[in-house]
């Protein structure tokens, strides 16, 4: 083996490592994201976009399962628009990374499983159940490991497959009254 064979491929080698490196947190990330309980697709779509459109809503559903700032960068545009934000949420990528950040101070445990999914034009919409334990602080609370148990729907905007719009509506009645941070219904 001639010296400038074994260069170039310790060189592609020492490449494909460094690159594995790079990769491997991302891609175990990747591996693990979760999948819908149910998904209902628009058959008229082509198979390339409803799987980019899919990967997007499973990524974002993903972050909220995981915390994983990774998989929110990967499926939200960076001209991302929360098209309903609280009160106070800033706009674009950063937004839901700071609010997750917030809630997963309160409830360290969260996890997020996709209960449907639906793939039609350039939207999805999904069902998102959220659950965990309040065992951190929300504002002036305290919890004291009371289960946290609620849902969300969003609806998301697909351009080039990644999330560049949501709307989206949650169960905050439930989730105050399991936070305790409001009296409950009389």
């Amino acid at each position: 083996m001639s010296h400038f064979t074994f260069a170039r491929r310790f060189s592609f080698a020492a490449i494909g490592v460094s690159a594995a490196l790079l990769v491997s947190p991302f891609a175990s990330a990747e591996s693990a994201l979760i999948e819908p309980q149910t998904l209902i697709v628009d058959q008229s779509l082509p198979k390339a976009q409803v799987k980019a459109m899919a990967l997007a809503a499973r990524r974002y559903g993903s972050f909220w399962n995981s915390g994983e700032e990774a998989l929110a960068t990967a499926a939200l545009s960076p001209q991302f628009v929360d098209q309903a934000p609280p009160e106070g949420r800033v706009q674009g990528p950063t937004g839901p990374l700071l609010a997750s950040k917030f809630f997963r101070t309160a409830v360290p445990d969260l996890s997020c499983d996709i209960e449907q999914m639906i793939i039609a034009g350039d939207r999805v919409v999904v069902h998102l159940h959220f659950r965990g334990h309040f065992s951190g602080t929300f504002k002036a609370l305290k919890g004291q490991g009371q289960r946290v148990d609620f849902r969300a729907t969003d609806i998301y905007q697909i351009d080039n497959g990644r999330i560049a719009a949501n709307w989206h509506i949650e169960d905050n009645i439930s989730l105050m009254a399991q936070l305790q941070a409001q009296p409950p219904a009389s």
